[in-house]
């Protein structure tokens, strides 16, 4: 099967992507077990580092392989290939794979229960809401204009009232001020804009009604048949290296600087940065990874809008049950 998918604006081929990092761990533990990550390392995957630092993925009889991800990877394709038993993804990603091209995945949790994606612009020129954006000049990549529709028909605005222009993930236009605003990830562009001697403010597509997880856990139907205790206890040994990350976001990316985090061209204050954004992202009183009925519900609504036809049989909340 060939899944059209992309991550963050890039397309690419998933066989060779997956080439890009790979960290095993822990010879003494008994079962052999690999995630796929959606992303390059940063902060936003600093829960699984934890866990693996600090054993307890060993612990609950896993030896862990983790693959990174990059421009290059399709987190999707990896499982399907068999090349991991675990992918993160974006919720749009795989449930338009499952609805359009019978994908056999099941979204068995979220890391974020808010998807980090938002509006970001300039303090000197702020644009605090979607009503703001009429008249403005936003750019957006590509790949998301369909998400920023779809929260501007939930608000009553008018696509035309706004002027959409490309995006390629660089704020310097928007520094310059040739656009009023972008949609970036606002648990760590701002940060980058700050490094320019400007600041920045943002608001998330969440907050407005479009409201989808991300980083979901994606797994195959077959994996979650053969290996469901193995994907209970990377549940539960992931759970407990993102509730040790979060308990201050401060302590552990300066750890990683020689490991995990090294060779980014990321400095260590922009992670431990991203690391603080993100907390109230992932954080629920359910428990991390927990996916609600209403959350669940709201994203379905929400991919609906884009003309994403999921239903709740794509959600699996069954395992979240054993941890």
């Amino acid at each position: 099967m060939t899944l059209k998918l992309n991550r963050r604006g890039f397309l690419g081929s998933a066989v060779a992507g997956t080439a890009a990092l790979s960290w095993p761990l822990s010879s003494t533990a008994a079962t052999s077990f690999t995630m796929q990550a959606a992303w390059i390392n940063d902060a936003e995957f600093a829960g699984y580092y934890v866990g693996i630092d600090k054993g307890y993925y060993s612990s609950e009889g896993l030896n862990l392989n983790y693959l990174s991800g990059g421009p290059d990877v399709i987190p999707e394709s990896t499982i399907i290939a068999g090349r991991a038993d675990l992918a993160l993804t974006t919720p749009d990603t795989t449930i338009k794979a499952i609805a359009e091209q019978g994908a056999p995945f099941k979204i068995i949790g979220t890391q974020y229960q808010k998807n980090p994606i938002g509006i970001v612009s300039l303090k000197s020129n702020p644009i605090n809401s979607p009503a703001e954006l009429i008249g403005k000049t936003l750019a957006v990549p590509p790949v998301n204009v369909i998400s920023v529709e779809a929260m501007l028909k939930i608000n009553g605005i008018d696509r035309a009232a706004v002027n959409i222009v490309p995006y390629a993930y660089d704020p310097t236009p928007l520094i310059k001020g040739e656009i009023d605003a972008s949609l970036d990830f606002t648990t760590n562009v701002p940060y980058s804009i700050s490094q320019q001697g400007v600041e920045a403010t943002s608001f998330l597509l969440y907050d407005f009604g479009y409201q989808v997880f991300n980083d979901t856990v994606v797994v195959t139907e077959e994996t979650l048949k053969s290996k469901r205790n193995e994907l209970v206890s990377w549940l539960r040994a992931s759970r407990k290296g993102w509730e040790d990350n979060l308990r201050d976001p401060n302590i552990w990316p300066p750890k990683f600087a020689d490991s995990w985090f090294k060779g980014t061209g990321r400095s260590i204050d922009n992670e431990v940065f991203f690391n603080n954004a993100q907390k109230s992202l992932i954080e629920n009183d359910g428990g991390i990874f927990s996916m609600s009925e209403e959350s669940i519900q709201a994203n379905l609504d929400s991919l609906a809008k884009v003309g994403i036809k999921g239903s709740r049989d794509m959600f699996d909340t069954t395992l979240l049950e054993e941890i």
